[in-house]
């Protein structure tokens, strides 16, 4: 009986010893995983801050293109019936690329609207409409010879005629023909110090005219498309860009341009110290003598009032190089700027681009 009770204790010592040894494993084993666990949570913070982050950093242009594809998207959130201003200039070209990718795979939710001067560049034109045609984009042209036909505008004469001012009208017309509440441009902030003061939100009364001092606030990016009966907005999506920003995109996204951007052979004449493309929408003074020169043209217009630089750079490349010299603003080259000081200002709140 003695040794039985002996032999019990015994084995209830060991199963005490058993189970302390198996909570002191327990512990052992959940010790190490929550060391392990705490190891690989350090490790994954460490990758994404130090590693991942790195490689997501954005470059100046990609930070351009999302900013003006966030803006396209707001367009077509807020607004009914926007319209894309195409004019096969390089800005808007621009603009029509990043609207391909803003909605991509659909198309374009709007259409693209020209106001055709009829004294347009003849390489600009077939660029338009084969840049239309490749993209399936609806393409609406407003006619400012249509609008000198009906006699609601009246053509200058003259030396210094031009047609550009007188896209004011067609274009408002346009915009009230079609009921469109929103109008998407291309214009940029550094080309023109009007257009510096301009939101991206740019509010338009009933009568499409621009009031500079009464401008929206963008707070945070955080825009106020709201508007009456009739009024409408211009919104710009490039309006941080720089001439040297949109060419240097163009080149990453290997964007095709018409053929004028590039150096060739031209006829010209200086008028004013402005060199000027001959054409029969020109009138030349006699002391205009004509001659043959290698040129480009910065910036697209109406042909009456659009100069050309004389030019070496017959690729992307070297044009980028060669506005990374320049000293003088790419608009520099357009006579309408020139008119007044102000200029620009004055078209604008008539209701110009």
């Amino acid at each position: 009986m003695v040794g039985y009770l002996v032999k019990k204790d015994q084995n209830e010592e060991s199963r005490e010893l058993n189970s302390r040894f198996e909570k002191f494993i327990e512990s052992v084993i959940l010790y190490a995983l929550f060391f392990i666990s705490i190891f690989l949570i350090a490790t994954f913070v460490f990758f994404e801050k130090y590693i991942l982050m790195k490689s997501y950093n954005l470059t100046h242009l990609e930070e351009l293109e999302a900013e003006a594809i966030y803006i396209l998207r707001e367009v077509a959130s807020q607004f009914e019936k926007p319209a894309l201003l195409f004019s096969g200039g390089k800005d808007s070209i621009v603009v029509a690329h990043m609207a391909r990718k803003a909605f991509w795979p659909a198309k374009i939710p709007f259409p693209l609207v020209h106001i055709d001067t009829g004294h347009n560049f003849p390489e600009t034109i077939e660029f338009r409409d084969e840049f239309v045609q490749k993209i399936g984009a609806n393409l609406i042209v407003g006619s400012v010879q249509q609008s000198i036909n009906e006699g609601k505008v009246v053509e200058e004469k003259g030396f210094n005629a031009s047609r550009n001012a007188l896209q004011t009208v067609t274009l408002l017309e346009t915009i009230e023909q079609h009921k469109f509440d929103c109008a998407i441009g291309g214009a940029r902030r550094d080309e023109e110090k009007a257009r510096a003061k301009e939101r991206f939100f740019s509010h338009r009364d009933e009568f499409g005219q621009w009031d500079p001092k009464n401008q929206r606030p963008e707070l945070w990016n955080i825009f106020n498309g709201r508007k009456d009966m009739g009024e409408h907005f211009r919104v710009f999506p490039i309006s941080n860009w720089t001439e040297m920003d949109v060419w240097q995109y163009i080149l990453k996204e290997n964007i095709e341009i018409p053929s004028i951007y590039l150096a060739h052979q031209r006829e010209v004449f200086i008028r004013e110290g402005v060199i000027m493309s001959t054409s029969t929408f020109i009138q030349q003074r006699e002391n205009e003598v004509t001659t043959n020169m290698q040129v480009r043209f910065r910036t697209i217009g109406d042909a009456t009032c659009t100069g050309a630089v004389e030019s070496n750079a017959d690729s992307i490349e070297k044009i980028i190089e060669e506005v990374a010299a320049a000293r003088t603003t790419e608009r520099g080259t357009r006579s309408d700027d020139k008119r007044s000081e102000a200029a620009m200002e004055d078209r604008k709140k008539q209701g110009y681009f």
